[in-house]
């Protein structure tokens, strides 16, 4: 994963590469050329096209970008050569002649290895449940090689063949979803000796443990880059949950709430006061359930216990949820988690701001002029929120993996 190419022709070929292998995938599965796996169609090639060597060679990305261009063109005039009978056979020597004028790129600058679920799409949405679900299948079958922490020292790490990788770090982010999935159903091997350095769990878990799995793998990378960095150096969603809303009845999940500012509050010894400007979402706390109440000022109450599990991990308390206590975090209009306040914080600060533009790999943003200068924290007539709303509006988030903004 890497930042969006600033060259707009880059981003558009990028994105063509993607669209257009979707499209043929959706193509062949429609014509019954391709089977279903996991529910989604089944990527038939051992390798696919991507942008990832691309954003890193732009020679090669604009020879693939002219050849496609000039291809483009030939079909154009042998369509035009069928349409008119007179210049037929000009046109279509012309048509014949630009694939073989055009600079085709290499093929190892284009092409990655795939798996069968190579476009395959979580279907679990981060969900909160998942990611507790995947949390509890982690600690039975990841944690003795991968250790608490993700970062690959549990205590068989040393008996492998190969040392387990870091999953603390961007790892999950740079790969397809779906080929995650599939090397955690079907292991992974050394390329050099060919010995497996991953076990297959496709005889002890589904496709939705699997994807479980993952959910909790991503959030506990993120809690553990927020430990060692002081910022989610790669870009966090809120996990979806299920809401309890007296004023909106009809808002019964956090992704409900999608388009607007949010603040969610775990409890702890005091609560902050209503704002306007966010939607105040409580986490109930444990053994409450829906019946718990909802405290003075609060909007939404959060009725799924898992949620909990879920910040606890994106927090980065790993080993002790009951710390996640008192700690607030604000929401963009997207759904990204964007600031962390520590529990007991009088106000919000320009530190408290832990997904920022100031990243060199991730979130990538883009400052929009139309938002107006961004006010310092402490500014006169600004409170520390208000500066906190003006950062994440001037520098939205945009989610890059291959190149390509999702």
């Amino acid at each position: 994963m890497t930042d969006a190419p600033d060259a707009l022709w880059l981003q558009w070929l990028l994105q063509a590469l993607q669209s257009a292998q979707a499209a043929l995938l959706q193509t062949l599965h429609a014509l019954g050329l391709v089977p279903t796996l996991h529910g989604q169609p089944a990527w038939p090639w051992a390798w696919r096209l991507a942008g990832d060597t691309l954003l890193f060679d732009l020679g090669q990305a604009r020879r693939l970008a002219i050849t496609l261009g000039l291809l483009t063109l030939a079909l154009l005039l042998a369509g035009l050569a069928l349409a008119w009978r007179r210049p037929r056979l000009p046109l279509l020597a012309l048509a014949a002649l630009l694939p073989l004028l055009a600079p085709w790129p290499e093929w190892a600058a284009v092409r990655v290895a795939a798996t069968p679920a190579s476009f395959h799409a979580s279907p679990t949405g981060f969900d909160a449940r998942s990611i507790a679900h995947g949390q509890q299948l982690y600690r039975q079958l990841c944690v003795d090689c991968h250790g608490d922490d993700g970062r690959g020292h549990g205590p068989l790490a040393a008996r492998q063949p190969v040392w387990p990788p870091n999953l603390a770090g961007p790892l999950l982010w740079r790969r397809a979803d779906g080929d995650l999935l599939w090397h955690v159903l079907h292991g992974m091997h050394d390329a050099r000796s060919n010995q497996p350095s991953m076990p297959a769990f496709a005889g002890r878990l589904s496709a939705d443990d699997a994807w479980a799995l993952i959910d909790a793998m991503k959030a506990l990378a993120a809690g553990q880059m927020l430990r060692q960095t002081g910022q989610w150096l790669q870009p966090v969603r809120l996990p979806a949950f299920s809401l309890r809303c007296p004023a909106a009845p009809g808002r019964t999940a956090s992704t409900d709430l999608r388009g607007q500012r949010l603040r969610v509050m775990v409890p702890g010894d005091t609560a902050p006061p209503p704002d306007p400007r966010v939607v105040t979402v409580a986490l109930a706390p444990a053994g409450a359930g829906a019946a718990w109440p909802l405290a003075a000022g609060t909007d939404c109450q959060a009725t799924d216990l898992a949620a909990w599990t879920a910040l606890a991990l994106i927090a980065g308390h790993t080993a002790d949820a009951a710390a996640l206590a008192g700690t607030q975090f604000i929401v963009d209009r997207a759904g990204w988690l964007r600031a962390r306040s520590a529990p007991g914080a009088a106000d919000w600060q320009e530190d408290d701001l832990v997904c920022r533009a100031a990243s060199t790999s991730f979130p990538s943003t883009s400052t929009s002029s139309a938002a107006g200068p961004v006010p310092a924290a402490g500014t006169p007539g600004n409170d520390g929120l208000g500066s906190l709303i003006a950062r994440m509006d001037a520098e939205p988030v945009r989610y890059v993996k291959g190149g390509v903004v999702h």
